[in-house]
């Protein structure tokens, strides 16, 4: 990617919270001209310093941008921000391109995208593998999805958040994607503190167990690094628990639509919900470690 390519391009992020704001970072770091929007306007004054310009509203970010970037909680705060009061795609122009990078499921994702051809809006659906740390190096694994001719015209931002760019059809495919992962993901921090709680009830050094998986080939990088931060009581989050909570049932969604049996993910919804009613919602999901 090239500067010059970059300061010709106007990217509006709407969203600009522990996901967006270090991706806003790179595309400032990358050379595109920046607006931000986001519902606290706190967050937004490192990223001002570095160069980029606030909106006083998700109509003011997107008017005349290139692209509109959203990255928010779900798809129903997604669908207001674009289409409410000030939404972005008043002003989007025909030529503009949508980037949902927002982890919204499959019915969401369907629902955005007729939104957008209403609006006559090129729509790609592309959310990204990879938590706050991926974020900030630029090391995220984007699940894109939609049209071809698009492709070519986001490789720029895609290439300045991420280490990799996965095409996978026609919009949507992004957001099934991102589902299969994050369900694996639930799965295995759940069976990571069981498998911790297993070994204290045998009477076993649950951090030898850890040093066993880390050099096994049963092991697991993201299952033994979230064992260490379980073992550490370490929740600062890098994926809030509320947030893993809401993937696991849009999972369950998307397989009970497709008539599939996610047994493990079924198991685990119940006592995730009642570590968010305890108010632990915006820790690590490696707080359910913690019974």
């Amino acid at each position: 990617m090239t500067t010059t390519v970059s300061m010709k391009t106007t990217i509006a992020v709407l969203g600009v919270g522990r996901m967006g704001s270090p991706m806003a970072t790179r595309l400032i770091g990358a050379g595109f001209k920046v607006r931000l929007w986001n519902r606290s306007f706190e967050s937004l004054a490192p990223l001002i310093e570095r160069g980029a310009h606030a909106a006083e509203s998700p109509s003011d970010a997107a008017h005349g941008a290139d692209v509109v970037l959203t990255m928010l909680p779900d798809g129903a705060v997604v669908r207001n921000v674009m289409e409410g009061t000030h939404g972005a795609l008043a002003t989007m122009g025909p030529g503009a391109v949508w980037l949902q990078m927002s982890s919204v499921g499959v019915e969401w994702a369907e629902m955005l995208k007729v939104l957008a051809d209403a609006h006559g809006v090129t729509y790609v659906d592309a959310p990204v593998s990879g938590s706050i740390g991926p974020a900030k190096d630029g090391t995220l694994i984007v699940l894109a999805s939609g049209p071809d001719d698009a492709h070519e015209r986001v490789a720029p931002v895609f290439e300045a958040l991420g280490s990799e760019t996965v095409w996978l059809g026609p919009a949507g495919a992004g957001s099934r994607a991102k589902l299969v992962l994050n369900n694996w993901l639930v799965d295995l921090v759940e069976s990571t503190a069981e498998t911790l709680h297993f070994a204290q009830g045998l009477g076993l050094d649950p951090n030898v167990i850890v040093r066993l998986l880390n050099d096994a080939p049963i092991g697991s990088p993201y299952a033994v690094a979230k064992a260490r931060s379980m073992l550490a009581g370490d929740f600062t989050a890098n994926f809030a628990l509320r947030l893993a909570l809401k993937d696991a049932k849009l999972s369950l969604e998307a397989a009970k639509s497709a008539n599939i049996d996610l047994r493990l993910t079924d198991s685990l919804v119940g006592s995730w919900q009642r570590a968010v009613d305890a108010g632990r919602g915006d820790e690590d999901v490696s707080t359910v470690y913690r019974k």
